[in-house]
């Protein structure tokens, strides 16, 4: 028996290991998994090559839990080492000779060599109080046992093994009070594991499993038996040509997988070579998880090298404005640093991820088109976080995402921006929008009113981040958004502006007694050009519309922002007869009117009302008269 130590910075890396990189224990069992195939995989490369007569059929992993013993074995029937090749592999910890081997050798679409992952082994330690490798290479007369608990060092002695392979023995760690070790131990806890992270392996992973069954004859009396239970599944969904799937295939992958219980709304099955080469199978759910709009909600997919997951959600792959898509991703093109879940940043991950998130813009658009009904349901489920896409990159996104936006019309139902600039009227300058809390307070609102005279179209908007949106993204296909709101909506006629200026001039008095009385609530006072029966309207100047000022201030960080209001008045309306004559015969009546005026328009806006009292006072007492 030979005993030698590791080399120093062998020492100080598999302490690291041990310690503090892998952020999971229960990955060590993928790890040695995966090692086990990367043998096998270079059996049957070497079978195919040298006609050895070895089929991947022959292949399989085994593992064996004895709780009583605390044993947990790993067996495969690979290629297995020599002497040299345990010392090289084992002996020194960074060294792959998956990687050599995956050097030397053309690469091949069968066969797939992932041990350029290296130290993965040693996340064993992490469990294991002393790990035993028995292993006997292909060919060889001998078989060698390398044994180590650790920091310390490791033992190479001679063994005895009928066929090649390797033989992997862990001494599971005593329970603490921190750790239970024993669940490392029962079969249903290795069971997950492999169905976690090791499903997609393509050889059998296999464990005798205890079941018991009813004793033949006896009515309430129970046998136990065993049976060799294979784990995985081995083939891949997403691996699978597309013409091989059903719509049921596809639907019931993603509810045993992502959990949940209705079918998704849309799938997306894609597989690119050349630049980033990949498989990548796409959910779209048929509704928002119950936290999706909350600060505890994850966004991102499963990423696999070569069928092993190495990170359960990957949030790079997604931008923010796509994190309601599940799914996962399986490319061997990736840069992995030290174990499977240290992913570096490496250019091949954008592009992965520039890729993804074309394909779900496509398929969205083409659901648009092809499926108006089910596209409907999507955006009423999302359609806020593509609106928020826009808003936070300040425009930025707005190229990729405008054409994915629905809005409620004064047309009736869902329209798209593109249908709504296609039904324009050819002298009509702006895309008109009103906002309000529902469908049914937009209708009513006095703004409408010219808007819906003159014939034109108008975007409700019933959604907080609806203006925001809008603003950023300026205009579509050279039109730009004006809100019914606005000071200037762009319908008079030159005629129609100069009647309205000079009847202005003529009640200047008026209107700036009324702004003076209603000390500093508006910045103006004036005629309106958009209102037709109402007798007042509030709008706003500036950047700042009412509604947006309703978002700001309900917000918990609110910095008291307010709108540029404008009380406006309706010329044709009996109560401006009204307020001149008070202003001529009654100035202080003339004043509780401004104050009523005022009060009604913010109702109107669905805005709160200073002194709620005061207004019904001021009612009933002109009620009275």
């Amino acid at each position: 028996m030979e005993t030698k130590e590791f080399k120093a910075e062998s020492k100080r890396l598999l302490e690291m290991m041990i310690n503090s990189i892998y952020t999971h224990k229960e990955i060590f069992l993928r790890e040695l998994i995966s090692n086990a195939s990367d043998a096998m995989d270079k059996l049957y490369f070497k079978s195919m090559n040298e006609n050895i007569g070895i089929t991947r059929s022959d292949l399989a992993i085994t593992i064996e839990a004895d709780k009583d013993a605390r044993k947990l074995v790993i067996s495969d029937n690979g290629i297995g080492m020599t002497k040299d090749e345990l010392e090289n592999n084992l002996g020194t910890i960074a060294k792959s000779g998956s990687l050599a081997f995956k050097n030397e050798n053309e690469q091949t679409e069968d066969v797939n060599i992932i041990g350029q992952f290296g130290v993965g082994f040693y996340s064993a330690f992490m469990v294991a109080k002393r790990v035993t490798v028995i292993s006997k290479a292909y060919g060889a007369d001998t078989a060698y046992m390398w044994q180590s608990e650790g920091v310390d060092g490791y033992t190479i002695s001679d063994a005895d093994k009928d066929a090649c392979g390797t033989q992997i023995t862990l001494e599971i760690k005593d329970n603490t009070d921190d750790e239970n070790y024993d669940e490392f131990l029962t079969p249903y806890k290795i069971k997950s594991l492999v169905k976690k992270y090791s499903d997609y392996i393509r050889y059998p992973i296999r464990m005798d499993v205890e079941h018991e069954k009813l004793k033949e004859g006896s009515k309430d009396e129970y046998e136990k038996y065993i049976e060799t239970e294979t784990l995985n599944s081995m083939t891949p969904v997403w691996k699978k040509s597309k013409s091989e799937l059903k719509d049921e295939d596809y639907n019931s992958f993603y509810k045993e997988k992502f959990y949940d219980y209705d079918d998704p709304l849309l799938h997306i099955h894609t597989k690119t070579e050349g630049t980033a080469t990949y498989s990548a199978l796409l959910y779209i759910p048929s509704k928002a998880p119950y936290d999706y709009y909350s600060k505890s909600y994850e966004k991102g997919l499963q990423l696999y090298s070569g069928g092993v997951m190495i990170m359960e959600k990957c949030a790079d792959l997604l931008p923010d404005y796509f994190s309601f898509v599940k799914g996962l991703v399986d490319s061997e093109d990736l840069s992995l640093n030290i174990s499977r879940e240290m992913l570096q940043h490496d250019r091949q991950l954008k592009i992965i991820a520039k890729s993804l998130e074309k394909s779900i813009k496509n398929e969205l658009k083409k659901l648009c088109k092809n499926d108006r009904e089910k596209y409907e349901k999507f955006f009423e489920a999302f359609g806020t976080q593509i609106k928020y896409g826009i808003y936070e990159s300040f425009g930025g996104a707005k190229d990729e995402l405008q054409d994915l936006l629905l809005f409620k019309s004064s047309n009736g139902g869902y329209t798209t921006l593109e249908e709504y600039v296609s039904r324009m009227k050819e002298e009509q300058k702006y895309i008109y929008f009103a906002s309000g809390s529902s469908v049914s307070r937009i209708e009513c609102l006095p703004q409408t009113e010219l808007v819906k005279d003159k014939g034109y179209e108008i975007l409700y908007f019933t959604d907080h981040v609806d203006e925001f949106c809008v603003q950023m993204m300026h205009d579509y296909d050279g039109k730009e958004y004006k809100s019914v709101s606005s000071d200037d909506l762009g319908l008079e006629t030159e005629e129609e502006k100069e009647e309205i200026k000079k009847a202005e001039e003529d009640n200047k008095a008026l209107f700036d007694f009324m702004t003076e009385k209603l000390g500093g609530k508006v910045k103006a006072v004036k005629l309106s050009q958009r209102l037709k029966t109402h007798p007042v309207c509030i709008t706003s100047e500036g950047m700042l519309s009412v509604e947006m000022e309703k978002v700001l201030s309900a917000m918990p960080n609110d910095q008291g922002a307010k709108a540029e209001k404008i009380l406006e008045i309706n010329a044709s309306h009996p109560i401006f007869a009204k307020l001149k004559s008070l202003f001529e015969s009654d100035k202080d009546k003339a004043a509780e009117y401004a104050d009523i005026l005022y009060d009604q328009a913010l109702l109107i806006e669905g805005m709160p009302i200073e002194d709620p009292v005061g207004f019904t006072n001021k009612l009933c007492t002109i009620m009275a008269e």
